[in-house]
């Protein structure tokens, strides 16, 4: 438990080594990360995997929720665990938390890793469609499960392996969060060095939000693509992205040691 002036942050602990802290998608916890969490504490890392505020004993503060308020949740993770710097994994919406971290914090941050990054190009109407049958509980299970397939995995992949784990209120929160934020606020990442791991299906986040970014920042992000593979892409490719986001670790810790 890590205690903030907004109420406690449950984080879930595991390995030993520098840090890297998870940060999940919208809607959603930090059971997300259990597959990549595990395998990149056996590589020789701490990994901290944060509850979202409502979820677990992860406190609902009393404020008016801004993308910047959520990254000083994750400097106060990282303060608590030896000031890092940490290297920030962010899936989907949890890469928009990250990148205000980095803008924000730059002296907790050491990279970024950002799973599925979107944010500039708007969603379709049909994959905002998909959205808000997702996170209504009215809608029969079936329903709900047909619009994670559509808007979370790749053709052909199993999207049953995310029927549960959907948190609405969590995710109107975090959508306020957005709405309070301007883009051009995060966007960028500070100043750190970042690796995009971009699903080549994601219909969320459509691959020309990591071309924006490179545009934006030009070698300060480098772009990896994951073949067969959605927005949810961490149950959809998960040795691929382990190994993915291990490389980038190693190469990080390596050049720290050069």
């Amino acid at each position: 438990m890590v205690s903030t002036g907004d109420g406690p942050i449950e984080v879930r602990l595991r390995g030993e080594g520098p840090l890297v802290v998870m940060l999940p998608s919208m809607g959603r916890g930090a059971g997300d990360f259990e597959l990549l969490a595990a395998d990149v504490a056996a590589a020789g890392y701490r990994v901290a995997c944060p509850e979202p505020r409502g979820l677990g004993a992860s406190a609902v503060p009393d404020r008016e929720e801004t993308l910047s308020t959520l990254a000083s949740d994750v400097a106060a993770v990282i303060s608590e665990l030896g000031g890092g710097p940490a290297v920030l994994v962010g899936h989907a919406y949890g890469n928009r938390i990250a990148r205000m971290t980095a803008t924000e914090h730059p002296d907790l941050v050491e990279s970024l890793v950002l799973l599925a990054c979107g944010g500039f190009i708007p969603v379709t109407e049909e994959m905002g469609v998909a959205m808000r049958t997702i996170f209504d509980t009215r809608n029969p299970p079936n329903v709900r499960l047909d619009a994670v397939a559509r808007a979370f995995f790749a053709p052909g992949n199993d999207a049953s392996v995310w029927a549960g784990g959907w948190y609405g209120s969590l995710a109107r929160h975090q959508e306020q969060a957005t709405v309070n934020t301007p883009v051009g606020d995060w966007w960028a990442g500070g100043t750190a060095p970042m690796l995009a791991v971009q699903p080549a299906d994601d219909r969320l986040a459509v691959p020309a939000n990591a071309e924006a970014l490179v545009q934006a920042v030009g070698d300060r992000v480098e772009v990896v693509v994951i073949p067969n593979a959605g927005h949810a892409l961490l149950p959809e490719q998960p040795e691929a992205v382990a190994e993915t986001v291990i490389a980038w670790l190693d190469r990080r810790r390596a050049e720290a040691r050069a």
